[in-house]
């Protein structure tokens, strides 16, 4: 049973869309399957049934009295008798019945005949079709002097309006389903809104488009992401408000202390105050640059190879070493300052690590690229790759990763990838060190303001 129920489950359809169709159409076509089965079962085959005995006993009362005086006078007022009950009889002499059945499409129609007609005739031979003639039914019956040939009108064997019944039924099953298609098209439609204005929203858009509408519960639901968002932006807009305060306030005491040791007369002290000066300075950029993200900035069209050679460039003019394998012709939709940033910190950080660094783009899949930065430097174990994503961590143990910062490389490189809809994932580098692979998808909507 459990079985059954799993298969059963699998086969269902998994949209909201799917299931609710479901829901609708389902009911709709069992009841209707019913209704048909109980008209052709209580009416239906009843009333066919009825008329294939009336007709079976015509013939039979035209067959016994055509036995009782087989003479052609007596077959003529049987023949004038017959015409007043819309029935042809016609006696073809030395034939015999034909061989070859020509069974009906719907086989009830045919065994309501034959019943009649083999209750009625016994013990005499018959044949009779259903199909050769659209409107009439034949029926032949062996005598001695060859066959009585039996022409009836189709409404005297059949209900021949069934089908009509039919019509009308599957027409309105037709409508109710288009009505309900619409309807339900129209509810799913509102809630794949609020999906997509909350998936813009995770990747750090801003759909100005989205309203509320749809059914009660699901523009509550709508009305409640708006307020969300709301109470989210806020909220960040404050953090990078504070932040950008911060820093503001520490650059001052900072300029000054800069400006005393520029005027102090060199010595080794001094060296060392400018070196923790210089720190400072940095990782308060880093601060302000975790903390403010990419807010702001477009979504727009960048090629791969470009962003690529730019940060390569830069990492070049600092000394690092790096190589480029880059697939052609790849393009991203994103926002060019927030992915410059989460590439060059992955570089960064493979150069402060290893002596080589080397870029690679690739195809994964139609939807899908990989931007990698690989270095020859020691590596992470893998029980670690989690943890050095984590904001202000340092790995001192491992890596002695970001050095010269606060542990906020990795974070805000994944930030970024996550807010494009990709993300950033860890692995061992055939070159020894570590592998950071940016996926991010080729295709994506972009809602600008």
């Amino acid at each position: 049973m459990r079985l059954w129920a799993r298969l059963l489950r699998r086969r269902l359809p998994t949209s909201l869309w799917g299931r609710a169709l479901l829901i609708i159409v389902l009911p709709i076509a069992l009841m209707q399957v019913a209704v048909t089965w109980a008209f052709f079962e209580a009416h239906w085959e009843t009333v066919t049934a009825r008329l294939s005995e009336g007709l079976a006993g015509d013939v039979a009362w035209a067959v016994d009295s055509y036995l009782d005086d087989p003479s052609p006078a007596h077959l003529a007022e049987i023949t004038e008798q017959a015409q007043i009950m819309q029935l042809s009889v016609a006696l073809r002499e030395g034939s015999t019945l034909p061989t070859r059945d020509r069974p009906a499409f719907f086989v009830a129609l045919d065994r309501s005949l034959d019943r009649a007609l083999s209750v009625r005739l016994d013990p005499q031979p018959f044949w009779f079709d259903t199909t050769r003639y659209p409107n009439h039914v034949e029926i032949q019956v062996q005598v001695d002097a060859g066959v009585l040939r039996f022409i009836a009108p189709r409404e005297r064997a059949f209900a021949t309006r069934g089908h009509i019944f039919i019509l009308w039924l599957g027409g309105a099953t037709v409508l109710l389903t288009a009505i309900a298609i619409l309807f339900i098209r129209n509810q799913v439609r509102a809630i794949e809104r609020l999906a997509d204005a909350a998936e813009a929203f995770g990747r750090g858009e801003d759909d100005v488009a989205f309203k509320p509408h749809g059914a009660r519960e699901v523009r509550q639901a709508a009305l409640a992401f708006l307020d969300m968002r709301e109470r989210i932006q806020r909220h960040i807009d404050q953090r990078t408000a504070l932040l950008a305060s911060v820093s503001h306030d520490l650059r001052t005491p900072l300029t000054r202390l800069k400006l005393e040791l520029a005027l102090a007369d060199p010595s080794s002290s001094t060296q060392a105050m400018s070196n923790d000066l210089s720190e400072m300075e940095h990782m308060i950029d880093e601060y302000l640059a975790f903390a403010q993200g990419e807010a702001g900035e477009v979504a727009e069209a960048i090629r791969v190879e470009d962003l690529c050679e730019a940060v390569a460039l830069n990492a070049q003019r600092a000394g690092a070493e790096v190589t480029l394998d880059l697939e052609p012709g790849l393009t991203i939709t994103g926002r060019a300052n927030g992915l410059r940033r989460a590439l060059a910190n992955l570089v960064d950080n493979a150069a402060s690590h290893g002596r080589t660094v080397q870029i690679s783009s690739r195809t994964v899949s139609d939807a899908v690229l990989e931007i990698v930065v690989e270095d020859d430097g020691p590596g992470l174990s893998p029980d670690l790759y989690e943890e050095a994503f984590k904001p202000f961590s340092r790995l001192d143990e491992a890596r002695n990763q970001n050095r010269k910062g606060v542990g906020l490389g990795l974070a805000i490189a994944r930030d970024i990838a996550r807010a494009h809809g990709g993300d950033v994932e860890l692995s061992g580098s055939d070159l020894g060190g570590l592998r950071a692979a940016l996926c991010l998808p080729r295709q994506r909507r972009v809602d600008q303001p």
